[in-house]
This record gives C-alpha cells, structure tokens and sequence, in this order.
C-alpha cells in the first residue's frame, strides 16, 4: 500500500453546499471521501432525500449513500441572521455548490459572479436541469423526466408489440449521478487549474447536457447515417447470439459471441453439436441473424438442461463471453464487491464501495449527519 492517504487528498479544503436531492450530494460526497471538508446548509425541514424511504435502518438510502462524511447545518436563508452566517462561510470557502430550483440562489440576493470577483480563488458550481440559458432553463427537472428528454427511455426496454408500450426508464438515477460525475470532475480540474493561476471559476452543470452526453453514439448514427435505434431488450439488433437465456435451476446467464471463432467453440464444447457451426443456417453472424429465432430456441433448448454454474464452467472451457443476472441478493453476496461502513444514528450501514479505488484504499468509515449536528459549532466558527 502507499504511504499518501488518499483520504486526505483534499485536506484543506472547505466546501459549502446548498444541495438537496441526489446530483449535487453525490459531488459533494466524492470531495468528502477524498478529504475535503463539506459542510452541507439545509433548510430547516432538512434536504427532502432524508425522506425517500426508510430502507437503512430506518435512514433514507439515497441518504445514507450520499451524505457521509459531511457537516450539517439548518439554516433559513431568509433570515437575515441565518443569511450572513452563511455569507461568512462562503468567505472562507475553496468551492461552493448549489442545485436549488432554477432562480431561487438569485433571488436569496446571492449573485455568484459577484461572489467570485469578491473572492478570487473561489470555485463556484451550479447543477440544474436544462442550464442557464434555452427555453426550458425553467423546467422543473426529475431524473425520469430528463431520461425522456434525452432519449434514453426512447431506446430502453423491449420492442413495442401487439399495442404495448416497451419503453422503459433505466433503474439507477442516471440522470442525476451523470450530473454529480460530471460536476465532480469539472471541480477537480478548476481546482487544477486555480494550483497554476491563483483564480477560481464557475461551473454550470446540466442534467440534460450530462446525460445527452452519453447518447452521442445513437445520436451520431441517426444525424449521419439515418440509423434510428431500436429497442432490442437483452438481445443486439446485429449479433447472434448476444443475450439472456434461461437455466435448469430458473437462473439467467447472458452470453455474447464476438466472433465466429467463439460461435464455433460454443457449439463444440457448450452446445455439444460441431456440425451446427458448420451448417449453412448458423455459419456466420449474419446466417445466424437471419435465423435468429431458430438459433436462439436451439441455444436455450440446450441451456434449460444445465444448471447456470454447469454451464459457466462449459463457458469457460470454451473462453465464450458470459455474465450473471443478479437480482438484490446475489448482488448483495457478489464476491467483487467492496464495501464502506456508515455510521449513522441507527446504527452502522454497509454500502456498496465507490468504483475508484486508490492504492487499494477505500475511504474511512465516514458519519451520516444529522439534520443540524454541527449547527451549534459551525455558528460558533463563523458567526459573526
């Protein structure tokens, strides 16, 4: 392991967040596990996420997962009091983050270009839905809502038959984390760039320009080549086979055959029939699209008579792509799996590790906050 704790890679430096929801905390928790201190300003109902659910012993999920390792204060921005403790926080800050309802930092009497000229070094960001500028600037902006404006539902789910609808919604809050991602590293490189120039900057972050950013590849097939995508499920519209199939024990395993090296070792050694990479219906890939179905009913013909970790050693012999469909529990007893501790008031919660891990190191068990914890001590320090 180094000796460069990568928890404090940002010890140092002060954030404040006027945050609520899931975007803006997931950037400002990212600053948190790397060492920076993040004191988070919530109205005195406190952010409405800590009331999503009650599934992590009785915290919200979405809570617990983004709120670690911060600084909570209750603060009415309306007040005058409650307003300039918090202008005298943002006087000591590195970085300021907001994602209020579009106009409403303003309209606190906030303005943050005049806050950079005031303080110079200062890096602000502000996350909406549909940016600062276009006629939906305005528009309320939800993680579903935003999947439908870019596109992405369009081309999720299975294809429309017999009058059904099947488009579908991603699970996971993609639009939302796209955006917290994105904020995360625009704040990493402004604060490269202030290490050079002494000067801050302001970030713009929006939800719809973040997850429009990942349907560049649909997007450039359909303006330059006229290619609308299509809903294809668990299947690809060009390659045979390349999806789930069903197992003895009701188990799903997905494959992917790349090439006809692989469709021959599959049919070899899985499927138990050389002479069907041979014949002419099931030859190459497009002989194989052209008999998908055929193909497909034999493939899964086939796999209903092996349980899913059978044929997972067949895969293996025959170095064929493949992969598990796991629901919550085997998700929750995967072996690749790292894990962070949460305490919270309830007790300690153990949620799935980020995706970055630095010299083997994960961040130190981190404290959910408590709405207003640190308000007695954040008044003391910056009251003025």
């Amino acid at each position: 392991m180094s000796n460069q704790d990568s928890s404090k890679d940002l010890d140092g430096l002060l954030v404040v967040t006027v945050e609520q929801a899931v975007a803006a905390p997931y950037t400002s928790c990212r600053l948190a596990d790397a060492g920076a201190r993040v004191i988070k300003i919530e109205r005195p109902e406190g952010d409405f996420a800590r009331n999503y659910d009650s599934n992590a012993l009785g915290n919200s999920a979405y809570f617990v997962w983004l709120n670690r390792g911060k600084e909570s204060v209750s603060l009415d921005l309306k007040n005058e009091k409650d307003f300039i403790l918090f202008k005298n926080i943002i006087s000591k800050a590195d970085i300021l983050i907001q994602n209020l309802a579009p106009g409403a930092f303003e309209r606190l009497g906030l303005d943050l270009k005049e806050l950079r000229n005031q303080y110079p070094r200062l890096i602000t960001c502000s996350i909406s839905g549909f940016g600062d500028d276009g006629p939906y600037k305005n528009q309320k902006a939800y993680d579903m809502l935003i999947q439908a404006e870019t596109g992405v539902i369009d081309i999720t789910g299975h294809p429309d038959k017999d009058g059904f609808d099947g488009r579908a919604k991603v699970g996971p809050s993609v639009c939302d984390i796209s955006a917290g991602m994105t904020a995360y590293q625009a704040i990493l490189q402004a604060l490269i760039k202030r290490g050079v120039s002494g000067k801050g900057r302001h970030i713009s972050v929006s939800m719809f320009n973040s997850l429009a950013d990942w349907m560049n590849p649909f997007y450039l097939g359909y303006v330059y080549n006229q290619k609308t995508p299509k809903r294809n499920g668990m299947t690809h519209p060009i390659i045979v086979p390349y999806g789930a199939f069903a197992c003895k024990d009701n188990l799903t395993i997905l494959i992917a055959i790349q090439n006809d090296r692989e469709w021959v070792n599959l049919c070899k050694i899985v499927l138990e029939d050389e002479t069907m990479a041979h014949d002419s219906r099931f030859k190459t890939n497009s002989d194989r699209v052209s008999n998908r179905t055929l193909t497909e009913k034999i493939i899964q013909d086939k796999f209903l008579k092996f349980e899913r970790e059978e044929l997972i050693s067949k895969l293996e012999k025959a170095s064929v792509a493949y992969g598990r469909i796991s629901d919550m529990e085997q998700l929750k007893n995967h072996p690749q799996n790292n894990f962070l501790e949460v305490d919270t008031k309830k007790g300690m919660v153990k949620v799935l590790g980020p995706g970055a891990i630095h010299d083997n190191y994960l961040p130190k068990v981190n404290k959910m906050p408590e709405l207003d914890e640190h308000g007695k001590l954040i008044r003391a320090e910056f009251g003025s």
